[in-house]
C-alpha cells in the first residue's frame, strides 16, 4: 500500500480540527453552566508570552489550510484572524474543513518531490513538500491545537485524551 501526501495530511487535519471543535463546544457549555464570562477562555493562555486560545485556533487552521494548499500547489486561503467569539472560532475551524475538504486528492499525487515556499521570517524558505510536512505543517499543527486544548483543560474544562485524538 502506498500512502500519499494526502493520506498523510488532509485527513489527520480533519480528525484533528473536528476534535478541536468539539473540545471548544465543551469549553463554551462549561462557561455557561459556571457562568464563566467566554471571553475569558478565549483570552486565557499557559504562560504571558504565549499566545491566548482564540489565536492557537487560528494558529492551527493556519498550518492546516496552508500545509494542505502549498503541499497540493494551490492558493492558500487568507483569513483575517478576527475572531473573538467561539461561535467565530466554530466558523473558522468549518472554514478551514471546507476548504481542505475540496482540494482534489489528485492534486498530491507527485508532491513528495514538490518544492514549495513557505512565508517565514526573515524570509521565505524552500523545502520539500514531504520535509515541510513532516518537519513543519504537522508538527506546528499539532502544537497550537495541543495548546488549545491545554489551555482550556488548565481552566477546568473536563477534557481528556479521547477529546484530543477525536474520532479516527
Amino acid at each position: 500500500m502506498t500512502l500519499s501526501l494526502y493520506d498523510l495530511s488532509v485527513p489527520v487535519f480533519v480528525q484533528s480540527l473536528s476534535a478541536l471543535a468539539e473540545i471548544l463546544k465543551k469549553a463554551e457549555a462549561h462557561a455557561d453552566a459556571k457562568k464563566i464570562d467566554h471571553s475569558v477562555f478565549l483570552n486565557a493562555r499557559l504562560a504571558p508570552d504565549m499566545f491566548a486560545l482564540a489565536r492557537q485556533v487560528q494558529l492551527a487552521t493556519d498550518f492546516a489550510k496552508g500545509g494542505s494548499a502549498r503541499i497540493a500547489g494551490v492558493d492558500v486561503p487568507s483569513y483575517a484572524d478576527t475572531e473573538a467569539t467561539f461561535a467565530e472560532l466554530h466558523g473558522r475551524i468549518e472554514k478551514t474543513l471546507a476548504f481542505i475538504g475540496s482540494i482534489p486528492k489528485e492534486k498530491f499525487v507527485g508532491a513528495e518531490s514538490r518544492d514549495i515556499v513557505v512565508p517565514m521570517r526573515p524570509e521565505p524558505r524552500t523545502f520539500n513538500a514531504l520535509t515541510y510536512l513532516r518537519h513543519g505543517a504537522l508538527p506546528n499543527f499539532f502544537f497550537h491545537a495541543a495548546t488549545s486544548y491545554d489551555i482550556l483543560r488548565h481552566n477546568g474544562v473536563e477534557v481528556g485524551k479521547r477529546d484530543f485524538l477525536g474520532v479516527y
